[in-house]
């Protein structure tokens, strides 16, 4: 049950960077000089709300992880974040999957596996 509990955590996670993406697509480019002059708008944005609330879930579901588990075996789970980005940002956003990220992908899948069973 806690690995369901700590990939749910990662993945609403995921969902929450993902959904960033998504809204600052929608708000262009902002860099830090031009922040303020977007704010309004971002915070009107549903994709940025959505995004707040994956967040929120996320971080009450991880409480109650490490409430049960060591942070030592519970943590490295969170790079399965990474490899449900890159898989994703490639499906809805077109975004680059290279051989190098592939790997770099195969490398985390082995890792976690590893952990997972120690």
């Amino acid at each position: 049950m806690n690995i369901i509990l700590i990939l749910l955590s990662v993945l609403l996670n995921c969902a929450a960077q993902l959904l960033i993406r998504k809204g600052m697509l929608i708000e262009g480019e902002v860099g830090m000089q031009n922040m303020l002059s977007h704010v309004g708008s971002m915070i009107t944005n549903v994709w940025l709300w959505g995004a707040m609330l994956c967040y929120a879930l996320s971080i009450l579901l991880w409480m109650s992880v490490l409430s049960k588990v060591e942070v030592s075996y519970a943590y490295p789970f969170l790079s399965v974040g990474y490899v449900v980005s890159a898989v994703a940002g490639y499906a809805l956003f077109n975004e680059n999957l290279t051989p190098i990220r592939i790997a770099g992908i195969v490398v985390i899948c082995i890792g976690v596996i590893l952990i997972s069973r120690s």
